[in-house]
Parts: structure tokens; C-alpha cells; sequence
């Protein structure tokens, strides 16, 4: 009995930590996915920060600092500036190595958490131009906030491909 109710606890602590965020807002989302992309990074080995599926797609070190550079840039459309090393259109292949690629990933999810909860009241709504279009700044978080998830899907496919399993499904999570 004691050994049942252990693996019920453990089971359930896991899944709370998988599930840690979602249906909780956009806060609870962005923390959602910023400690994944965060948590995966770490996990891939240095060596394969290199690694491509194919001649011409984006490597693991370079996926990751599209994010980062996205979320600085799209940031940027809402006001706060884009640090002008990420104005390069070659930053995602000059930054390589993982300890500098993690440290800009964080520094571009912690810039985004920060802003989003300085905003004050009606600000969401307030209008941003971006490529010719009249959007709102709501709309650019929404973007920004899919665009992470969507090269976490991306980065989760690599990391599978390469042996790395990402932590949060890792058999001592379950």
C-alpha cells in the first residue's frame, strides 16, 4: 500500500511539473514554454549545438537564436529596443556556443516576461505598426508567444532525432 500511494505521489508531482503553466494565462503559458525551450537547451550536449537534419536548415545552436532574436525584434515593434548585438542578420550564426546561445535565450524570454508585466492597463490594445499592418500590442506577445512554442515543436523533433530526450518526458519524470 505504502509503495501504491508512493508511485501515486511521484506520478502526480511529475505531471504537475509538466503541466506547471498551462491554462494559466498567458503568464502561466510564457512561463510554460520559456522553462521547456530553457530546460531542453541545457539538456542537448554542447557538441550537438552544431547538429542540422539536413544541408540548409538551421542548426540546434541557430534555431535557438532565431528565437531569441525574434523576441527581441518583435519586442522591439512594442517598444523596448532590440539590444544591437541581436540587429545583426547574422547573429544566429555567430553566437555557437551553448553557454552564450542559453544565456541569450534566457535574456530574451526574461526581456519579454519583464515588459509584458510592465505594461499598464489598456496598453494591450494600444496600435503598433509591423510589416505595412496595424496590429495591436497583444497581438505581437500572441505572436511571439506561438512563435516560441512553435520552434519548441521544432527543437523537441531535433532533439529526438539526435538521442536527447527532453527532460520534462524523461522516464524518471512519469
Amino acid at each position: 500500500m505504502k509503495t501504491l500511494l508512493l508511485l501515486l505521489v511521484m506520478c502526480t508531482t511529475s505531471l504537475h511539473a509538466q503541466m506547471e503553466g498551462l491554462w494559466e494565462g498567458y503568464d502561466g503559458e510564457w512561463a510554460h514554454v520559456s522553462k521547456q525551450l530553457v530546460e531542453l537547451a541545457e539538456a542537448t550536449p554542447a557538441d550537438k549545438f552544431a547538429w542540422r537534419p539536413a544541408p540548409g536548415v538551421r542548426s540546434v545552436s541557430e534555431v535557438y537564436m532565431h528565437i531569441a532574436q525574434a523576441n527581441f525584434y518583435l519586442l522591439s515593434v512594442t517598444g523596448p529596443p532590440m539590444p544591437p548585438e541581436m540587429m545583426s542578420d547574422d547573429a544566429e550564426k555567430i553566437v555557437t556556443k551553448k553557454a552564450d546561445v542559453i544565456a541569450w535565450l534566457k535574456r530574451s524570454l526574461e526581456a519579454v516576461k519583464t515588459a509584458r508585466a510592465q505594461l499598464k492597463p489598456g496598453e494591450l490594445q494600444r496600435k503598433v505598426k509591423i510589416e505595412g499592418k496595424e496590429v495591436t500590442v497583444d497581438g505581437m506577445y500572441l505572436r511571439i508567444i506561438v512563435h516560441d512554442n512553435e520552434h519548441m515543436g521544432q527543437q523537441i523533433a531535433y532533439a529526438r532525432m539526435m538521442g536527447v530526450v527532453p527532460p520534462w518526458s524523461a522516464p524518471a519524470h512519469k
